[in-house]
């Protein structure tokens, strides 16, 4: 495989059964990822974005077919062996931004960091560094609660990056958010993608999709690729 490739769905088929009936979600679905390259995902509800994302974070089991990360095949891995690639290769960013509550956004931030091992001063070093990075500096103290739905998804953004990941895995990001949020967020993708970190973003809005490097269509189990539209 080539270097340049982060992560890569090789024929990757999800069924599921109901009653008598199968449901065929992915049907030898392919997709490959660059460094820095930001992809976006559409498709009607239903389609199987979530299920996608879901194997390709590693949280699902593909019925046939293989995901890779950086050439390892994730089903290869023991549970907790995945657990820690998960943590050292893969970000998660979801539509409810899911911080805990009780902890303020730098202990959210740093917690990823002190699951892998990191100790507790280099963990609140690298949190603090990466919530200025997203312009949430002057707010480390304040829990969730205390934030406004685009700083909450700041701070989610910034615990995904904070282990500084191959990919992050976004899913309706911006779902949530009023316009002006909205936008800071897309701003804040825009700008993180220009180093090594691919994003794939999976999104029912036109606008995102535009600001995306590729936009593919989940349709039928399968991704087509769509034609460029103007951003």
């Amino acid at each position: 495989m080539n270097d340049q490739v982060v992560l890569c769905a090789d024929k990757l088929s999800r069924v599921y059964r109901d009653g008598n009936r199968e449901v065929r979600v992915l049907d030898g679905l392919q997709l490959a990822l660059g460094e820095g390259e930001k992809v976006a995902i559409i498709g009607a509800s239903g389609s199987g974005k979530s299920t996608l994302l879901n194997l390709l974070g590693g949280l699902d089991d593909a019925s046939s077919g293989r995901v890779l990360m950086r050439g390892q095949d994730l089903a290869a891995l023991g549970e907790r062996a995945l657990c820690r690639w998960r943590n050292r290769h893969l970000g998660f960013v979801y539509q409810f931004h899911h911080l805990l509550p009780e902890f303020d956004a730098r202990e959210n931030v740093a917690m990823p960091l002190l699951i892998g091992g990191v100790g507790r001063r280099e963990a609140w070093q690298r949190a603090e560094s990466m919530l200025a990075g997203v312009g949430m500096g002057h707010r480390l103290q304040h829990r969730p609660g205390e934030l406004s739905g685009g700083e909450r998804q700041r701070v989610a953004i910034a615990r995904a990056l904070v282990t500084e990941p191959d990919c992050v895995l976004m899913d309706e990001p911006t779902g949530n958010l009023d316009p002006e949020s909205a936008a800071q967020v897309l701003a804040l993708i825009d700008s993180l993608s220009a180093g090594s970190t691919a994003f794939v973003v999976v999104t029912h809005d036109p606008a995102i999709a535009r600001r995306m490097d590729r936009t593919l269509q989940l349709l039928q189990g399968r991704l087509v690729e769509q034609p460029r539209e103007p951003a």
